[in-house]
């Protein structure tokens, strides 16, 4: 019987779940409103790893595509907007941050006499870069390097996940108001939608049909019904404005203020439709239209008018060029006869934005995996992406895509946190457990002199970064802990902090530095090598 037991507790599968199981128990303990919340399972993972239990290194492989591919598909409609931003900011933070742990290593390496092509290996694991070890090797040819980054790597896993969780209390952030701003910010800039009926009394459009006065590109309004003598009715693009015609038009404050200058005067009258017309809400889920702007549709030939689209929960102007998205929300003005049309048009299925389809998830995985498989030669050095950075980027652009023949390259919301966080839970198990085997003996066999350099590499340039960024460059706490964990290129940093809200502001952000730290730790690794 016991020796039975010996063997049930020592499956890895069966240490897998009970890693998970017991981390997310004990992640769930509040204190103060702290909490470790996924983050727990790093640990547990250790103490395990340290009592002899071992977990299989392909659930570390597989959790982190599964991982890396969601933030991918989730950050990449939002991410060339951002970079265009903040790009600026974001690598400026990546500089500094990588510079600052290069300087800390060579000053170390100097006031300590520790061996110079351990430092180089010291300098990744307190990066936890695994690409700037392999760079560490090729540059020094030692195994110190791998030995270095053995010893600071674990420190470096935890160290990152404890900032990312602790330090936003001690300069008195609040996650929840951070993340609201950030919400509020995103509505800033897509702004509420409002309506307000305007008498026509300028002379000079009369007689000018609605293609003639492109409107939503000249004002920014979409005129969604329009009220001649006592007949209201949905316009087309010949439609002909004449004075003392009344339009129903649909905007922000501000357009709408520019199309009261061009056309007339608001009034307070409400253009209903008769029994012909309906004003209704269609989900875009039919993938045929998914990527097709709302000129494509052809939507004259049903005699509908796009009045709004809300995105995310966010209201957006339609223009002829706007492009659709899976699970975009169209406002459309319609004749009752084009209802039916309209849904087999756009799809209108509400359970399809809770379906998940894996099809695309493993393509996409596997294209990055092959596109981080490419070597680039760089003199001495091949330069390559790597599993993270070709399955990252690849799922960027896909879903930035949205499209590809009869392939949409998304996943539902619901679909795509579960399949994250499944992800995340496997990784971090993986790579606790390894580290949790070798803790002890090289805090023995090394002592704590490297574990302590490598906690200084690690932490000081995060809090300067921080301390940068928040007082200087006024970032949200959630974009500028993704960026950090991104300049780190900390996976299981940036899961702690992105379990601690529902934005996507830590994933997009991560999303915009980790391409750009990746080349720097790597370009940094073999300068260390030449100067240490």
């Amino acid at each position: 019987m016991t020796e039975y037991f010996y063997t049930l507790i020592h499956q890895p599968y069966f240490v897998l779940f009970a890693i998970i199981a017991t981390g997310l128990l004990l992640g769930n303990i509040s204190y103060k409103g702290f909490s470790f919340d996924v983050s727990a399972v790093i640990f547990v993972a250790m103490l395990f790893g340290h009592f002899g239990f071992s977990v299989p290194h392909t659930f570390q492989s597989v959790g982190l595509v599964l991982f890396i591919f969601t933030i991918g598909i989730q950050s990449g409609p939002g991410f060339f907007e951002v970079f265009l931003k903040y790009s600026r900011q974001l690598i400026t933070l990546s500089v500094i941050l990588i510079a600052l742990a290069v300087g800390i290593t060579l000053g170390c390496a100097y006031l300590f006499e520790l061996p110079p092509d351990m430092m180089v290996g010291v300098f990744n694991g307190a990066l936890t870069s695994t690409p700037g070890l392999a760079a560490a090797i090729d540059a020094t040819g030692s195994p110190l390097a791998t030995i270095g980054f053995g010893v600071t790597y674990p420190a470096g896993v935890i160290c990152v996940i404890l900032f990312v969780t602790i330090f936003p209390k001690l300069l008195k952030v609040d996650l929840k108001k951070e993340e609201k701003k950030y919400v509020d910010q995103q509505r800033t800039e897509h702004p509420e939608l409002y309506s307000k009926t305007i008498k026509i009394t300028n002379e000079s459009i009369s007689g000018k049909n609605l293609r003639e006065l492109n409107i939503p590109s000249t004002v920014g309004v979409v005129v969604s019904r329009i009220k001649k003598e006592h007949d209201a009715f949905i316009p087309n693009a010949q439609t002909v404005l004449n004075s003392g015609d009344a339009i129903h038009v649909v905007g922000s404050v501000e357009a709408i203020e520019k199309s009261e200058k061009l056309f007339g005067h608001a009034i307070e009258e409400e253009l209903r439709f008769d029994e012909r017309y309906i004003v209704g809400w269609f989900l875009v889920t039919d993938k045929k239209i998914v990527s097709k702007s709302l000129v494509d549709l052809q939507l004259n030939n049903y005699l509908a008018t796009v009045t709004r689209i809300r995105r995310s929960g966010i209201d957006l102007t339609p223009t002829p060029y706007t492009k659709l998205r899976f699970g975009d929300r169209l406002l459309i003005s319609h004749p009752k006869s084009e209802n039916d049309a309209l849904i087999e048009l756009l799809g209108n299925e509400e359970k399809r934005l809770s379906e998940t389809n894996f099809f695309p998830i493993a393509l996409g995985i596997l294209i990055g995996i092959l596109i981080g498989s490419i070597k680039i030669p760089l003199g001495s050095f091949d330069f390559s992406l790597g599993l993270t950075g070709g399955v990252l980027i690849t799922a960027m652009i896909l879903s930035a895509i949205g499209k590809t023949g009869p392939i949409l390259w998304s996943i539902s919301s619901g679909g795509n946190q579960l399949i994250r966080r499944f992800g995340l839970l496997l990784f971090m198990t993986s790579v606790g457990a390894d580290a949790g085997k070798e803790m002890v003996n090289i805090i023995q066999t090394q002592g704590f002199m490297l574990i302590g350099v490598g906690i200084l590499i690690t932490v000081i340039p995060m809090v300067v970064v921080t301390l940068i960024a928040h007082y200087g460059f006024k970032l949200n706490m959630l974009s500028l802990l993704g960026a950090v964990t991104g300049a780190m290129t900390s996976t299981p940093g940036l899961g702690a902090i992105d379990s601690k809200t529902e934005s996507d502001a830590p994933s997009i952000a991560y999303a915009a530095v980790y391409p750009a730290a990746l080349i720097l730790t790597i370009l940094a690794s073999q300068l260390l090598a030449l100067l240490c």
